[in-house]
C-alpha cells in the first residue's frame, strides 16, 4: 500500500510528465502549422509565375485555378477548394515585396510584414495559423497588418479575437490616442511604457449588444460588463487583471464606491474606472482625482506606480478635460465608448473635432 507521502511523489511526477507531453503536442501543432503556412505562400508563388506565363491571364489564371483545385482535393481531400486556393494566391501577393517575380536571395518574414533575406525558405510567425493569415490579407494598409499580425502572435488571439481587432480599427484607434507614429507600430506593435498607451479613444464596447442610447443607467452598463470580462479585457488590452467592482471608499463617513478596479501587469499601477452614462462634467473629474489621491496615498505597495484614473464616458468636451486636470493630464484620462463598430470617417471625423477643441476653446 503506498503511503501519502508516496502518492504525492507519484502525482507530482505523473503531472510532470503531462506537462511535458502537452508541452511536445503544442510544438508539433506550432510546427506543423508553421510548415503549412510557409507552403501555401510557395504554392501562391508557383500559381502566381504560372499564370504570368498563360497567353490570355484572366481567362487562364481562372482555369489554373480550377484544374490545382479539382486535382487538390482529388488527392488531399476537402480542404483544398477554389476559395482555398485564391486565398493561397491572395496569401503570397500579400506578404511578396515584389508579387509574383524572382527573388534572388532566400527570404524570411520581418516583424514589418516584409520578406527579408533569410534561410533558405520564407519562415512566418509559428504563432500565427493559416486562419489568422487569411484574415490578415484582408488588411490592405501595409503597418496595419504588421501591426495586427505582432499584436495576434504577442497576445495570442484566436482567429475570431484577430477579426475582431481589425473590425474595431485597433491600429488606428491606439495610433490616434497615443499619438504613435505608423511605422514604429508596424515594427514593434503596441508599446506599454506610459499610462496614455494604455488608452484608447473611442473605447468599442458593441459586444454588449446595445444600442447607441444614452438612457442607459450607469449600473446596467457596469452589469454588462463584467458578464462580458473577458472581452471587455480584450478592449481594454494586454496587461490588465480584474480586481474588483463597486469598491467602497470611506472618508470620516462618507461612503464612495470606484465602479471598476484593475491593476496593470506591466505599468504595474492600479487602474480605476469609472462609467458615465452622460455627458463628462468637470465634478466627473474631480471626483476620479479624488479616487486616485487616495489610492495613491493610501493603497500603493512597494514598487508600484502612481494609479490611473480612467472615466468612461457617453460624450465628452476635450477643452474641459484639458482644463479641469491641468497638470494631472498624464494621470486621469477621460474616454469616450460606444456601441458600434467605427468608420475610418468616424475616427478621422473626431480627431478634427477635439483638435478643434482643444486649440480654440470658447469663452462666454
Amino acid at each position: 500500500m503506498n503511503t501519502d507521502l508516496e502518492v504525492k511523489r507519484i502525482d507530482a511526477l505523473y503531472s510532470q510528465i503531462q506537462n511535458l507531453i502537452h508541452s511536445a503536442q503544442r510544438n508539433i501543432a506550432r510546427s506543423i502549422n508553421s510548415e503549412m503556412v510557409k507552403a501555401y505562400w510557395l504554392i501562391g508563388k508557383a500559381i502566381v509565375e504560372e499564370e504570368q506565363n498563360g497567353w490570355n491571364r484572366a481567362k487562364y489564371g481562372a482555369q489554373l485555378i480550377k484544374i490545382i483545385a479539382d486535382r487538390l482535393s482529388k488527392d488531399f481531400g476537402k480542404g483544398f477548394g477554389v476559395s482555398t486556393i485564391k486565398y493561397i494566391k491572395q496569401f503570397y501577393l500579400t506578404y511578396s515585396s515584389e508579387p509574383g517575380k524572382e527573388f534572388n536571395k532566400p527570404i524570411g518574414h520581418s516583424l514589418s510584414g516584409q520578406l527579408v533575406s533569410s534561410t533558405k525558405n520564407p519562415v512566418f510567425n509559428p504563432n500565427i495559423s493559416w486562419t489568422h493569415y487569411r484574415i490578415l490579407c484582408k488588411v490592405k494598409n501595409n503597418d496595419a497588418r504588421a501591426f495586427y499580425e505582432i499584436e495576434a502572435a504577442n497576445n495570442r488571439w484566436s482567429a475570431r479575437e484577430l477579426e475582431r481587432q481589425i473590425a474595431s480599427m485597433l491600429f488606428e484607434r491606439v495610433k490616434k490616442s497615443t499619438a504613435s507614429d505608423a511605422g514604429e507600430l508596424a515594427e514593434i506593435g503596441q508599446k506599454i511604457s506610459a499610462p496614455i498607451d494604455i488608452i484608447k479613444d473611442p473605447f468599442i464596447l458593441e459586444f454588449l449588444g446595445f444600442p447607441e442610447s444614452h438612457k442607459l443607467v450607469e449600473s446596467k452598463l457596469e452589469d454588462a460588463l463584467i458578464t462580458h470580462l473577458r472581452k471587455f479585457l480584450l478592449e481594454l488590452g494586454k496587461g490588465f487583471a480584474f480586481v474588483a467592482r463597486q469598491q467602497r471608499l470611506t472618508l470620516y463617513g462618507d461612503h464612495f464606491y470606484i465602479d471598476l478596479v484593475f491593476y496593470h501587469a506591466i505599468l504595474k499601477c492600479y487602474v480605476l474606472i469609472d462609467l458615465k452614462t452622460k455627458k463628462l462634467t468637470h465634478g466627473d473629474l474631480g471626483q476620479m482625482l479624488m479616487y486616485v489621491n487616495y489610492y495613491d496615498m493610501e493603497c500603493l505597495k512597494s514598487g508600484d506606480n502612481p494609479t490611473i484614473g480612467l472615466v468612461l464616458c457617453a460624450e465628452k468636451n476635450d477643452a474641459v478635460v484639458k482644463y479641469a486636470l491641468g497638470d494631472r493630464s498624464s494621470q486621469i484620462f477621460a474616454s469616450k465608448y460606444q456601441f458600434h463598430l467605427p468608420s475610418t470617417e468616424e475616427l478621422e471625423t473626431e480627431l478634427r473635432r477635439e483638435l478643434e477643441e482643444i486649440t480654440e476653446p470658447e469663452y462666454a
